[in-house]
């Protein structure tokens, strides 16, 4: 995976020269590292070249591989960029540091019982759809100030971030100022936008952080 450990050192470097270009401070920006359907061998050496942060989209392959990763290198960063099954609440809680992907009150609900039961706290951060895409997970951007109270004030849930997918066929640019506006709104620091095609653009919005997978393990 020589080309996966390149491409790393090449998506950091456009990062930071967005970051620049964007008045950023450097090391503004955290990579999360899309490693979902990649095997622990593929994902191992751009640990061993550095990269702490990783995201992986279903819990039951993330629960395959990353336990042994993680302690190995207990210093990594595991985040849900996948939805969240309310069934799998357990098991994310216990394996995941941030979990991105809160977009219902079920979910909410099942979150605070397993992190109260378990005595573990990931990260936590609302999905908004911004798009409103009927196909696609997240909140309706209407409705996300709301929810965000809601999940701190009823279920007593630290949500500290906003997450967003834009629709593949639109300009992402108005996307990214929506969740940035409505982050503004909720009272939120964190704002998880940005993928392999679109990463520079979501960091002129301000992003807090960026997921990449493609343009750094090749296509899946």
């Amino acid at each position: 995976m020589a080309n996966a450990v390149e491409q790393l050192f090449a998506v950091k470097a456009r990062i930071a020269a967005a970051e620049r270009e964007a008045g950023r401070d450097a090391g503004a920006v955290t990579l999360v590292a899309v490693s979902k359907t990649f095997e622990a061998a593929d994902i191992r050496p751009v640990i061993e070249a550095g990269q702490r942060v990783f995201g992986e989209n279903r819990v039951q392959e993330a629960q395959a591989k990353w336990p042994v990763l993680k302690a190995a290198f207990p210093e990594i960063e595991l985040h849900l960029i996948g939805p969240l099954q309310s069934n799998k609440a357990k098991e994310a809680v216990a394996l995941f540091d941030v979990i991105e992907t809160i977009d219902r009150e079920k979910i909410a609900a099942e979150l605070a019982k397993e992190i109260a039961r378990q005595g573990r706290s990931p990260k936590l951060y609302v999905q908004v759809n911004t798009g409103s895409e009927p196909q696609k997970a997240g909140i309706e951007p209407r409705e996300a100030v709301a929810f965000v109270a809601r999940c701190r004030e009823v279920h007593g849930l630290a949500i500290e971030g906003l997450m967003c997918i834009p629709p593949a066929d639109e300009n992402p640019g108005p996307h990214f100022a929506l969740l940035e506006k409505l982050s503004k709104e909720a009272g939120v620091a964190k704002l998880s936008m940005g993928m392999s095609g679109d990463y520079e653009t979501a960091i002129a919005f301000g992003a807090t952080s960026v997921r990449v997978g493609s343009a750094i393990f090749g296509s899946r």
